[in-house]
């Protein structure tokens, strides 16, 4: 296994309601999971290879909560990657070298792994992000459902997958066209941006 490291920003998607029970252990909001994340890295190495810059996507289906498995997932890599950073990004996502996705690979069937446009926008709740025809999310601040007051709300995870600390959001638009299998419309649901820090051998 490689010496790595990686860390910068992630953005979220799924089906849950806002704060998403899956934080907690708890069911997904509709008994299913469907969603995606988007990890802008703004420092990472692979051994000695810069991974600054680059970014990865990972959209999944299961049909109940996670840790049960079953599901199906479609990952994708900054297609302005140089052969070794497509090599090192891609192993990364197989889930062989730990990170979270070395615990997601034991609850999917990976089904692609491949290059894509990737188009990040980092501005608090109001992140977006694309994957080239694949996937879209725009995001929004919460708001109070009487005042329409925007709310800021956060989770704290300090034995977290994805993130230690993660803002809430709304996703005024999530969705994903990943093949037959990982393919759905989640806007209006559940959204979240978090700095991230991974590194491996674990």
């Amino acid at each position: 296994m490689a010496d790595w490291e990686l860390s910068g920003t992630v953005l979220i998607g799924c089906n849950c309601d806002y704060g998403c029970p899956c934080n907690f252990n708890a069911p997904p909001t509709t008994g299913d999971c469907e969603g995606g994340w988007v990890w802008n890295v703004e420092k990472g190495r692979y051994g000695d290879v810069s991974l600054d810059g680059l970014t990865v996507a990972m959209f999944a289906d299961w049909p109940n909560a996670i840790h049960e498995g079953g599901g199906k997932a479609v990952a994708y890599y900054d297609e302005r990657a140089d052969d070794q950073q497509r090599e090192a990004l891609e192993t990364l996502l197989r889930g062989g070298e730990g990170g979270p996705w070395g615990i997601f690979i034991n609850t999917y069937d990976l089904l692609e792994v491949a290059p894509a446009a990737m188009e990040v926008n980092l501005d608090g709740e109001r992140s977006s992000f694309t994957v080239g025809d694949v996937a879209e999310l725009q995001m929004e601040p919460i708001k109070n459902p009487v005042s329409g007051a925007e709310v800021r709300a956060g989770v704290e995870l300090p034995t977290g997958l994805i993130c230690n600390k993660a803002w809430c959001a709304a996703s005024t638009v999530f969705r994903v066209k990943g093949g037959d299998e990982v393919t759905y419309d989640h806007s209006g649901k559940q959204a979240e941006y978090a700095p991230f820090s991974y590194s491996g051998p674990s």
